[in-house]
């Protein structure tokens, strides 16, 4: 037998899922995070989820893994001291940055830059030089660099990033920094610009590897750390960890490339959902993933997530690739309040957590939440987690009840408003990732997951128009989910820079065929076997004179055959779509990426005994519950014993373990062959 275990860390709950690759079977378990140490918490999950299936620790083959470290430490100010070495005259490179102010139409009259990553305190320059192609102008003077690193080793430094100018071409100054580094600055971690960001643009390959440099120590201890006791549990399998970009990267690796984990934990949901629309037959599908304290929604067209070459952690924006993810702090655990000045009801972005969580979960919060909101509307019954999580209903209304005196209001009307509140701000999330982007969202179904997803997916897709509304099998794992079924990945990039016109086809393929051997073999030294590899290929094509590219995807064979025409025929295609208009200037090929994949992992989901359409046997019990202005009737059903093709009227309410799917009145849910509910218009 052969298990694959995916696992994700959220701020609430840590989720595990175990999947049977032979026979399909799996099991999922949710258990309290440990924010002082998610290994703590993982362990208990592992434990108790091979006690579920049967197994020990040993019988996993791969532990796969999201994680919100990298995130968490950016967010929280809690990265490394980073020292910066740069080229002689570019010492304020990071406080210089870009000259673009956030808000609409750059609206801000004071905004405060964000403190760099490096301080300017802890950067000093080198002599040396390159030029633009990469041919060494000066030599660097190894007294100059000992004089330099002894001044950041005086300072204190946790990480080292060296970042010179036009590395991207020639990284032989670069090397010869950390091969001195390694002798005065022994056990910190060095970061080397032209490996983790070999592309033109000085102050972005720099940002992004000073981040890198900042989380490395606080992600290299807890992969170590995490892998140490899951070996010592008996776990002798292989340790992966999900990138930003939807893949798989080796333990190992992320302990050196921790930048590529920035948005690792939201990644899971969205490779998950791809996996449950390839088994639903949705192609086009917008992601909700709302958990315990914020939610994340994505945009998946035929069946692949949108990419970015950016990623954003808060007022950070590096040069990485991710799945373009929004995030609202809109979730389960979001406080609602009534500020004194304005009297109006505000939900969220500040989370009760998992400590001490919504009052409704007894654990000491006081403070009234979304989660507080459905148990008092009836949307929530008082059991969770399969029976094994009673909640307080009559606190629940205690805490609700002061929103309800501050308004002025009655307690059911109060509770509503919290809940419309928070859905219009999930809705304001899957606009920018829909509409904003020139997708009209009527033709994508809305998929809800994570803990609280199928509560609000119903609403959520009336306000969208986006149907069916789906709650997927196990859509409180579904995180984990996406951990245990996506491939290992991995790129390169390179900058070009030259115009189209000028551009040799032979040149160019030549170019894009050295990278495809670079990544085919980096996949190679992390276990994946050469027939299992395949390599996609990205060209950053722009008008001369723009300063922003569009990616276009590209294969070897469509450009021998069609030429450079082709490929920037399809970007003039692209921009038109994009920004209603194209140009009359040359097209310029600016960065070349290469891409390379393992085998995605056949993974089929099990089949449900096939119903009458009478859901009957799955009915629990009646219900009541406040929608529409007042008290209606309606059913709770047990998901585990529905059956395929069965029909649920709303208002009702479905159960699971890990998760609570509302069905609204003059909604409509049908059970798929797999298990999948599916919400439309009555």
């Amino acid at each position: 037998m052969s298990y694959r275990l995916g696992v994700d860390v959220g701020g609430t709950f840590t989720d595990l899922l175990l999947f049977d690759e032979q026979s399909s079977a799996f099991w999922r378990h949710k258990t309290p995070s440990t924010p002082h140490d998610s290994s703590e918490g993982i362990l208990t999950g592992v434990d108790a989820i091979c006690a579920a299936a049967g197994i020990t620790p040993a019988d996993v083959r791969l532990f796969l893994h999201g994680t919100t470290v990298a995130t968490n430490a950016v967010l929280e100010g809690k990265g490394a001291r980073v020292g910066l070495v740069v080229t002689q005259g570019y010492r304020q490179m990071m406080q210089i940055a870009r000259s673009f102010v956030p808000g609409g139409l750059a609206g801000w009259i004071v905004w405060p830059k964000p403190t760099p990553l490096a301080a300017l305190e802890d950067t000093v320059e080198i002599a040396g030089r390159m030029d633009a192609r990469g041919n060494e102008v000066r030599p660097v003077d190894d007294a100059d660099i000992r004089a330099a690193l002894e001044t950041l080793k005086a300072q204190g430094v946790e990480a080292l990033t060296i970042s010179l100018m036009n590395a991207y071409l020639n990284g032989a100054h670069e090397l010869r920094v950390a091969e001195l580094a390694a002798e005065i600055l022994p056990g910190v971690p060095v970061s080397l610009s032209h490996v983790v960001l070999p592309e033109m643009q000085e102050y972005e390959r720099t940002l992004t590897t000073v981040a890198n440099a900042a989380v490395r120590p606080i992600v290299g201890r807890y992969v170590r750390n995490l892998r140490d006791k899951l070996r010592g549990a008996g776990m002798a399998g292989r340790l992966s960890l999900l990138r930003s970009d939807g893949g798989l990267m080796s333990s190992e690796k992320s302990e050196e490339h921790p930048v590529s984990l920035l948005m690792s934990g939201p990644a899971g949901g969205v490779t998950g959902a791809i996996w449950v629309g390839k088994n639903a037959g949705l192609k086009n599908i917008l992601t909700l993933d709302v958990g315990g304290t914020s939610t994340d929604v994505a945009l998946i067209e035929n069946l692949a997530a949108r990419r970015v070459r950016t990623t954003e952690v808060g007022h950070l924006s590096v040069r990485a690739s991710a799945l373009d993810v929004k995030t609202v702090g809109a979730g389960g655990g979001s406080i609602a309040y009534v500020p004194e000045l304005t009297k109006a009801l505000r939900v969220g972005p500040q989370s009760a957590g998992a400590v001490p969580g919504p009052v409704a979960y007894g654990k000491g919060g006081t403070l009234p939440t979304v989660t507080d909101a459905n148990v008092v509307l009836g949307y929530l019954p008082e059991s969770l987690l399969g029976g094994t999580f009673t909640l307080d209903r009559e606190g629940a209304k205690r805490a609700v009840q002061t929103i309800a005196d501050a308004l002025g209001i009655d307690l059911f009307a109060a509770a509503r408003g919290i809940i419309d509140i928070v859905n219009e701000n999930m809705f304001g999330a899957l606009r920018m990732i829909s509409v904003q982007q020139g997708y009209d969202p009527r033709d994508f179904a809305l998929m809800g997951f994570g803990g609280a997803g199928p509560l609000h997916v119903n609403a959520v897709a009336r306000l969208m128009g986006s149907w069916p509304a789906v709650s997927p099998v196990s859509p409180g794992v579904l995180c984990a989910l996406g951990d245990a079924t996506t491939r290992m990945r991995t790129e390169t990039a390179r900058s070009f820079s030259r115009l189209a016109g000028e551009t040799s086809l032979d040149a160019l393929i030549a170019i894009l065929e050295d990278m495809s051997v670079q990544t085919r073999r980096e996949l190679a030294e992390e276990g994946v076997a050469e027939d299992e590899v395949t390599v996609t290929f990205e060209v950053d094509v722009r008008y001369a004179g723009q300063a922003f590219e569009v990616p276009m995807e590209v294969t070897l064979d469509d450009l021998r055959a069609n030429g450079i025409a082709w490929l920037t025929g399809r970007f003039d295609t692209e921009h038109k779509r994009l920004f209603t208009f194209n140009m009359d200037s040359d097209h310029e090929i600016v960065n070349l990426r290469a891409v390379a994949m393992g085998v995605a992992p056949d993974l089929p989901a099990a089949a449900l005994p096939q119903g009458d359409g009478d859901p009957a046997q799955a009915k629990l019990r009646d219900h009541e519950l406040w929608m529409d202005g007042q008290m209606r009737p309606a059913v709770i059903y047990a998901r585990d014993r529905l059956e395929a093709g069965d029909v649920i009227p709303g208002p009702a309410i479905v159960i699971e373990m890990d998760s609570t799917t509302l069905i609204e009145s003059g909604c409509v849910a049908t059970v798929d062959a797999v298990g999948n509910i599916l919400i439309t218009l009555a």
